[in-house]
């Protein structure tokens, strides 16, 4: 089968440029979740915090993102995608302000859960907005567009922590950094259309999704019957419970997928890269300029989960991160029971790989597509809810478990969930590729 790697851009420029724009919350989402890797070791010296209340400040930025996933459905279904995701990239653009600017930590904490409550949003609506006006053959690599701005959001909040430390408060300007592309965000969704799922099924205006459809669809008419289909059936609507029989497959797919995201380990390893480095011996330089490699891991990698996702399909990636995630996990715990730290930093990049490839790529595809259109901003919520939970309770913990326990224990529990995900993608993931979300809600759901 013959494969054009450039056809996606010749596709539609109008088409290109939207995802690309809306994928620039994915980019403030990782330099937001990762620029408090630079900055957390000095903002326990700064304000005498003990390891509890200190994985709490760090934390404090997840707890928002499960209000954020939680509630970020409510204000798309109700205002919209487009108006959704001009207010996310304002309350980054304060959270930056704000939290840079802080003189207590009880401030700095406020103004992290409101960066926190933008993170979580983002992950709600940006990919429900790309995989609504994303035409079905290119939804992967489209909807893909978000995680590559979001690792490469990580790979300059390490470089601009890298660069910026050993001056006055550097700390302040690793934060403060996001506000920029948070107010060019803003001002770029301006641009945006609204998706034509939304007009249709939220607002019944099927002139406007039309024009939208007449850029992202070769027919117009046969797109707006499909989602006038769902619409007009009466056992769908827009006010319909995502906590019913009917939706029990999908919710359990979505809960297990960003369930087994987070137990692999990837945000204790995103916000603590230089602790776990400096926990091998490493000093704080190299240990800095280590997670710049992790960065450009994970963004080689996530080029390349992009170049195969509609190829190759969603489960492929999934088996070939899980077995990455497994080996490098037991390899990292390895070292550490044996304290053995050489290859540490090699079995890291492994794990970022396996990450970026599998899970990194597929989640925010595989949930944003397995939801009918009527809750499919519900969906995406608990997905991400889910997601923020776990990964909000791992960075609380992670430091006190670390002194207590040491790395060789907490990296082999993670490689054994690692095995449970595994087990998951081969007796439970559907292939979702190259369907359109009408065509997979016939599929997915059993009356």
């Amino acid at each position: 089968m013959r494969f054009n790697f450039h056809e996606p851009i010749l596709m539609n420029s109008k088409l290109v440029f939207w995802s690309i724009t809306v994928g620039l919350g994915g980019f403030l989402f990782g330099l937001d979740t990762a620029v408090i890797s630079g900055a957390e070791q000095d903002i326990q010296q700064l304000w005498n915090l003990d390891n509890w209340s200190h994985g709490l400040a760090v934390a404090m930025a997840l707890y928002g993102t499960v209000i954020g996933a939680a509630f970020g459905g409510i204000p798309a279904d109700k205002f919209g995608r487009k108006k959704t995701l001009i207010a996310i990239g304002l309350f980054f653009f304060f959270s930056a302000l704000g939290s840079a600017l802080a003189n207590d930590v009880n401030t700095f904490m406020i103004f992290r859960l409101l960066g926190g409550l933008s993170i979580g949003a983002s992950s709600v609506v940006a990919p429900v907005y790309i995989s609504e006006i994303a035409p079905a053959k290119y939804r992967g690599r489209m909807v893909i567009s978000f995680q590559m701005n979001i690792v490469i959001g990580i790979l300059l909040a390490y470089i601009s922590n890298y660069l910026m430390e050993g001056g006055a408060n550097d700390w302040r300007w690793m934060l403060g950094i996001v506000a920029i592309p948070a107010l060019v965000f803003s001002l770029l969704m301006l641009f945006t259309p609204e998706t034509p799922r939304w007009l249709i099924l939220h607002r019944g205006d099927e002139s406007k999704a039309r024009e939208v459809l007449s850029i992202t669809e070769k027919d117009v008419d046969e797109a707006v019957a499909e989602i006038r289909k769902t619409a007009d059936d009466p056992g769908h609507h827009h006010h319909e419970k995502l906590f019913s029989k009917r939706f029990s497959r999908l919710i359990l797919l979505a809960f297990l997928f960003a369930f087994f995201n987070q137990l692999s380990g990837i945000n204790a390893i995103i916000y603590y890269a230089p602790r776990i480095f400096e926990m091998t011996g490493a000093a704080k330089g190299g240990a800095l300029l280590s997670t710049v490699g992790i960065g450009v891991v994970n963004l080689i990698f996530t080029i390349i989960g992009w170049w195969l996702i509609d190829r190759f399909g969603r489960r492929v990636l999934m088996f070939i991160g899980s077995v990455g995630y497994i080996t490098s996990l037991a390899l990292i715990a390895i070292s550490f029971f044996n304290e053995s730290y050489a290859n540490v930093p090699v079995y890291v990049f492994a794990f970022i790989a396996s990450h970026a490839i599998g899970q990194g790529s597929v989640i925010w595809v595989f949930i944003s597509e397995i939801f009918p259109n009527q809750i499919r901003a519900k969906g995406m919520a608990l997905g991400s809810l889910t997601h923020w939970v776990f990964a909000a309770i791992i960075a609380n913990i992670f430091p006190l478990f670390a002194e207590r326990y040491g790395g060789g224990i907490i990296f082999a529990f993670f490689s054994g969930m690692m095995v449970l995900q595994l087990l998951y993608v081969w007796l439970m993931m559907p292939e979702t590729k190259g369907v359109s979300l009408e065509e997979l809600q016939k599929k997915l759901i059993k009356e």
